[in-house]
């Protein structure tokens, strides 16, 4: 994966309701298998999310065989967080990958130079975790507070749509966003909102293979989004119109996953 140096050895990797009025004019979508008004999603999507949110790292377990953690680990290793960095983690509600950048950039640190004060580091770090639904945060922030991070001041929880995020522009030195990047209505919107507001790059996990899950509902939505997302080689070169350069992915576990990345330059 390409890394780009800046000062700072910065791991530059970046990732049906219808009115009388409108329907005419409303475009569809997918939704799993089914094709609903793009109106809908967000709300379906919504219900899925809040429905499954309590056992969801449980439920990633069972669809993954539990590979979602290394999946997950590879995913920040080709990150290559820093300490002092700006990060943003969309639909990441659960924190689960914000938990591994921090902890990360805890390694980082304690290898780091002795001239440089921990606390001053501590002070510039922060990664948020930007979620559409607030049941997602309430997960993580009830893990955070489990893993003794409730007072983390590195880590900041914002409710926030993929789409429209309300951050400056080139704020951010890196841009994650995983299993998520499946639920949004529109793909292209979000590819522009991480090149907008990642100053260097992105780095995304789409599921892109077939898993495993019971049969619920809320379950059987999250299987179906897999199998509807657009090859490695379609998103990639959606992320290549988004304006992104350099942009590779890694197949992992025989393409079931794909780490996807690119540089802003």
């Amino acid at each position: 994966m390409a890394l780009r140096s800046v000062t700072r050895r910065i791991g530059s990797k970046f990732f049906p309701m219808f009115s009388s009025a409108n329907q005419l004019h409303s475009h569809a979508t997918s939704f799993g298998f089914k094709e609903v008004p793009e109106e809908e999603k967000s709300r379906l999507v919504g219900n899925v999310f809040s429905n499954v949110a309590s056992n969801y790292d449980l439920m990633n377990d069972l669809m993954s065989g539990g590979l979602h953690r290394l999946w997950k680990d590879r995913l920040v290793s080709e990150l290559n967080p820093f300490p002092g960095m700006k990060h943003l983690d969309v639909a990441g509600g659960t924190g689960d990958v914000a938990f591994r950048i921090l902890d990360r950039i805890n390694d980082v640190k304690r290898r780091a130079m002795q001239d440089v004060r921990e606390d001053d580091l501590q002070d510039q770090t922060q990664v948020y975790v930007c979620d559409i639904n607030p049941r997602m945060l309430s997960v993580g922030k009830k893990r955070a507070i489990e893993r003794g991070l409730g007072e983390e001041g590195s880590l900041i929880w914002v409710e926030g749509d993929a789409e429209a995020l309300s951050f400056p522009d080139n704020s951010m030195d890196g841009y994650t966003i995983a299993f998520g990047i499946r639920n949004v209505t529109h793909i292209e919107k979000v590819l522009d909102e991480a090149y907008r507001y990642d100053y260097y790059s992105f780095s995304i996990i789409p599921a892109v293979g077939e898993l495993v899950v019971g049969d619920r509902e809320s379950y059987q939505y999250l299987v179906e989004s897999i199998r509807k997302f657009p090859s490695q080689e379609k998103f990639a070169s959606m992320i290549v119109d988004a304006g992104f350069q350099k942009v590779e992915y890694e197949n992992l576990v025989g393409g079931v996953v794909a780490i996807h990345s690119g540089l802003k330059l």
